[in-house]
């Protein structure tokens, strides 16, 4: 059985591919996801790929992750990014490697979005590369976890 890595999306990102296309892009989630599961494929990793524009749901399943021992979390938190101590909590409550995921240099966009609570916490940031960042977290945690490529 493939050791499973969740890749945990907030709110608005189900709009990816018409919410602000000059700055986010027109990738949409769905095409975020087919890159994840290619991505767990060439690294020998089963991907768990959720979504919801509801804090509670996101912590609830940084906890399950945790429960079953997941290889990893893969984390875009979106505007909870910057606001949510109980983001911070939940990853902080599990022994689980996350690596936090932005489209968007959020170092280069207003002020707010430079605090990132989910950075105290995590592995690794990996921002501004669009979704590439997603792959690009992917090969992170199998690299912590001395997988590599399986290609």
């Amino acid at each position: 059985m493939k050791p499973t890595v969740y890749v945990i999306n907030g709110p608005n990102l189900n709009l990816l591919g018409t919410r602000e296309p000059d700055k986010y892009g027109r990738a949409t989630l769905a095409d975020v996801e087919t890159l994840c599961r290619e991505a767990g494929d060439r690294h020998g990793f089963a991907i768990a790929f959720l979504q919801s524009n509801h804090e509670g749901e996101l912590v609830s399943w940084i906890q399950e992750a945790g429960r079953a021992g997941a290889a990893g979390i893969v984390l875009n938190a979106a505007a909870y990014t910057h606001t949510s101590v109980a983001i911070l909590d939940a990853i902080a409550a599990t022994a689980v490697p996350v690596i936090e995921v932005h489209l968007t240099n959020i170092h280069a966009r207003e002020p707010f979005r430079r605090t990132s609570y989910v950075s105290q916490v995590a592995k690794g940031v990996i921002c501004g590369l669009g979704p590439q960042g997603y792959g690009l977290a992917i090969a992170g945690l199998a690299g912590l976890a001395g997988q590599g490529s399986r290609t």
